[in-house]
């Protein structure tokens, strides 16, 4: 199944995230990714979604959203057309023989240590769903003790701005 990325602004008060989430449980719509922040605008915040389905699925995800009294903008993006980044934590058990070649992994997917134990050591990721699926691969075979992943960030390339003066 294809992945469908949505930029959604909302009014940013309370239950309007539970509103969102809410619609996607009773249609049967899986939400593979969702983050939520403020915008430039205290008033308003971003959604960014991601959901598995076809073209179909995307289009009734769109109208549902539309008829939701918080949302004020929506916007399906192609996979050209927007920069796409998350950010990962990850703790990884780590001694003095396999910390050189956890810092090595780390580099090279230009990574950061943020934190280093006797035990453990601590790694910041961030970048595009792939990158940060390649290094969990590479650091695997150490031992994941815990990982956070924000989800998907997403705003589109160029001049194309979802703001609520211009809607869709």
């Amino acid at each position: 199944m294809k992945k469908h990325v949505l930029s959604v602004l909302v009014e940013n008060r309370a239950g309007t995230l539970s509103r969102v989430s809410g619609l996607f449980s009773r249609r049967g719509f899986n939400i593979d990714s969702l983050t939520v922040g403020e915008t430039e605008n205290p008033a308003v915040s971003r959604m960014t979604i991601v959901a598995a389905g076809d073209d179909a699925v995307l289009e009734q995800i769109i109208k549902q959203l539309d008829k939701l009294v918080d949302v004020i903008a929506i916007r399906g993006l192609d996979n050209s057309s927007y920069i796409r980044r998350e950010i990962m934590l990850v703790k990884i058990k780590a001694d003095e023989k396999t910390r050189p070649s956890i810092v090595e992994v780390a580099a090279i997917f230009r990574s950061r240590v943020i934190d280093i134990s006797p035990s453990t050591i601590t790694i910041e990721a961030t970048g595009g769903m792939e990158k940060i699926d390649g290094l969990i691969q590479l650091l695997r075979p150490y031992g994941i003790l815990e990982m956070a992943r924000t989800g998907s960030v997403a705003l589109e390339r160029g001049n194309n701005v979802l703001s609520v003066s211009n809607g869709n």
